[in-house]
């Protein structure tokens, strides 16, 4: 199979629509829909059903469309990285570190500190992400090396050290009632309908359905919260970054949550070995 047809399938897959997805594209359709039939016949199974009004995904289609979404990322990442290396290896040497916006602010002030004082530093270029974005950037190799959040994000594939372990607490606009205790539990917060949980973009850009407000960056979040129209459940640190307008409570029986510093196991880096060196010896 070629990578084209692959983002040829991905969009239909995306979009369930040929028009759109050739729209997207930026081609004709009915060369869409030969590539289609073309990589149908190839593989020896229909990977669409498709009706005058629908299009809808086979078994087979589904397993596709999540092997063909791995298999283009490795591709971009592999361009990125190589990318990157070239421009190394003409003395501009660089480091990027994608790590979420708001989360793990005094630790990674910390290592970036620790590392600029190695004698072998260079540039470390932040990329700030949504919640739950970084670890698609180190794994697309927009990102060298990422803070990443266990249980909440997956390391499967990655080289990983622990930095740090911490409870949780729920961020709730001061002068709530629940602000008054000393703890909370979960269904306690589950339970808040005038503080919904707030809703983040999928990967495909779009919001699931529920009763909380959209939220795109944490900037927003916060907003939000201290607008009394939602609440955060989030590691305990990010008490230092509340304003006047916020507060957190720990919550009781909230999973622990553990910071590790995560990398490609591939990776040759110097820089990125001298990160995660400056990282665990804090």
């Amino acid at each position: 199979m070629e990578t084209r047809e692959l983002r040829y399938f991905v969009a239909v897959a995306e979009e369930l629509h040929f028009g759109k997805a050739a729209q997207r594209l930026g081609i004709a359709q009915p060369p869409l829909s030969r590539a289609i039939g073309l990589l149908e016949r190839r593989l020896g199974a229909p990977l669409l059903e498709r009706t005058s009004r629908t299009v809808t995904l086979t078994e087979a289609g589904s397993v596709l469309l999540r092997e063909a979404r791995a298999a283009l990322d490795a591709v971009e990442a592999a361009e990125r990285r190589t990318r990157r290396a070239a421009l190394a290896a003409t003395g501009r040497p660089g480091v990027v570190l994608a790590t979420k916006a708001g989360a793990s602010g005094e630790l990674l002030a910390k290592l970036l500190d620790a590392y600029a004082a190695e004698p072998d530093a260079v540039t470390v270029d932040l990329l700030l992400c949504g919640i739950g974005e970084q670890e698609g950037m180190l794994r697309d190799g927009r990102a060298d090396v990422a803070l990443l959040h266990l249980p909440f994000d997956s390391t499967v594939g990655f080289d990983t050290e622990q930095l740090r372990t911490e409870k949780q607490v729920v961020i709730l606009p001061a002068g709530h009632p629940l602000t008054s205790r000393a703890q909370v539990r979960r269904a306690e917060v589950a339970e808040l309908s005038d503080l919904p949980m707030p809703r983040w973009p999928g990967p495909d850009g779009r919001y699931p359905d529920g009763p909380g407000p959209q939220a795109r960056d944490h900037a927003q979040l916060l907003q939000l919260i201290a607008l009394g129209r939602a609440c955060w459940i989030a590691p305990e640190s990010s008490r230092a970054q509340l304003s006047d307008g916020l507060a957190a409570v720990p919550v009781q029986d909230a999973p622990s949550v553990t910071t590790v510093i995560a990398w490609p196991p591939h990776s040759r880096s110097r820089a990125v070995a001298g990160l995660v060196r400056a990282a665990t010896g804090l």
